[in-house]
């Protein structure tokens, strides 16, 4: 790989793993620090809302795609939003999380509004940098990002709290965000593309996207793709309570260990997708996620060893990893001219609202069958999975 190509890489890296950081740290660590101060469960459960810019930045994104075009433009939105992501944070350093507490949530809501307009600002400049041969590499550094920056918002930072405390925590995880903007202020693309066409801001541009040929296939895939983890990432924690782990053996093992693998198998899966090619990169996808569900299953038959875990959450943080970058690079050619951070956003929602639904209802599940129950269902959707992809997606079409 050459210098300028791991630049590049570096460059898309380091701004995927800014918006995670601050992210995984306040969904992590705020409910923590707020049952140990004493807040009611229903205060707490208030905290899924501070998540929802990252729902609601489909109906701003046509604004960035309309005001943007070349790498310059992209640049400007990307450093406006990013600095004021980490001057809200900044300011979030220096409130009492018991006393400021309505304060603190109404800032960290509004920094993640910067944050997801930087993304779709990011998601629209991977998609215009990359070749659809390269795109994989692109989305590659997209997912290494979300799962690196879940390890350390979610993980080492969270270990090290004690240490140093709120204050100087968030002025470290500040500084971090306006850092990770270095890379970009030398970046240059010769072999960049500007966008073609404009975009109207108007919702009925949204749902154009939906007139597109092949948008229903497209879409039931990215629901489907995921479908066979979700319900295990919602319930493994829990899970792993009731087999008698302690608090820090399962951050580390969950949190550490298996962000690790995630962060890991998103640049293998980038380099599988490259050389393979999305069709085939599809099938050995999901079979991992099968062959991962069944696992899991089998394994809530007994009482698993530690090994055994450990095994268990490699293979599931690793066929996560895989199948974020098959999600992210089927999506990244799956966009129209001059709307690219609208297309993008607009399937990754849709992505997230039906993990979120997956997620919730396997509370439910577990609750009335048991983890065998719940294992056996996600074995099923992996199988649904499967087998849509193999029917429906026999032959390479135009976003093949």
């Amino acid at each position: 790989m050459s210098s300028k190509q791991t630049n590049k890489l570096l460059t898309f890296f380091s701004l995927y793993i800014a918006q995670s950081v601050p992210m995984s740290l306040f969904s992590t660590l705020l409910p923590v620090l707020m049952r140990q101060d004493n807040f009611s469960l229903s205060t707490i459960g208030l905290l899924q809302l501070i998540k929802l810019p990252w729902i609601l930045k489909v109906f701003w994104a046509p604004v960035v795609d309309k005001k943007t075009s070349d790498l310059g433009t992209y640049k400007k939105w990307i450093f406006s939003s990013e600095m004021v992501y980490a001057i809200l944070i900044l300011l979030v350093a220096f409130l009492d999380l018991k006393t400021n507490f309505i304060t603190i949530f109404i800032l960290i809501i509004l920094s993640f509004m910067a944050s997801a307009t930087q993304d779709i600002a990011t998601d629209a400049l991977t998609a215009l940098s990359f070749s659809r041969k390269e795109k994989s590499l692109g989305n590659s550094m997209q997912s290494m990002g979300s799962f690196a920056g879940a390890l350390v918002g979610g993980g080492l930072l969270l270990l090290h709290y004690k240490l140093i405390g709120w204050t100087v925590l968030l002025i470290s995880v500040s500084i971090f965000v306006m850092l990770a903007l270095v890379p970009l202020m030398s970046y240059k693309d010769r072999k960049f593309t500007p966008k073609k066409g404009s975009t109207p801001i108007c919702m009925k541009d949204l749902l154009l996207f939906f007139s597109q040929k092949g948008a229903g296939r497209q879409l039931i895939f990215l629901i489907l793709c995921y479908s066979g983890l979700i319900g295990i990432l919602a319930m493994v924690k829990p899970y792993m309570v009731d087999l008698g782990y302690k608090t820090g053996d399962i951050g580390f093992m969950f949190g550490i260990f298996g962000s690790l693998c995630g962060c890991l198998f998103s640049y293998i899966g980038g380099y599988v997708i490259r050389s393979l090619g999305r069709f085939y990169s599809r099938i050995i996808f999901a079979c991992a996620i099968l062959a991962t569900t069944l696992l899991f299953y089998f394994l809530s038959l007994t009482t698993p060893g530690t090994i055994a875990l450990y095994v268990a959450i490699f293979c599931l943080w690793a066929s996560y990893g895989l199948s974020s970058v098959l999600v992210n690079t089927v999506a990244m050619d799956f966009l129209r001219d001059g709307r690219e951070g609208t297309d993008f956003t607009l399937q990754t929602v849709i992505t997230h609202l039906s993990g979120m639904i997956i997620a919730v209802c396997s509370g439910k599940i577990a609750d009335c069958l048991g983890y065998n129950g719940l294992f056996l269902v996600e074995t099923a959707l992996a199988v649904t999975s499967l087998i849509y992809i193999l029917v429906c997606f026999k032959r390479p079409a135009r976003h093949e």
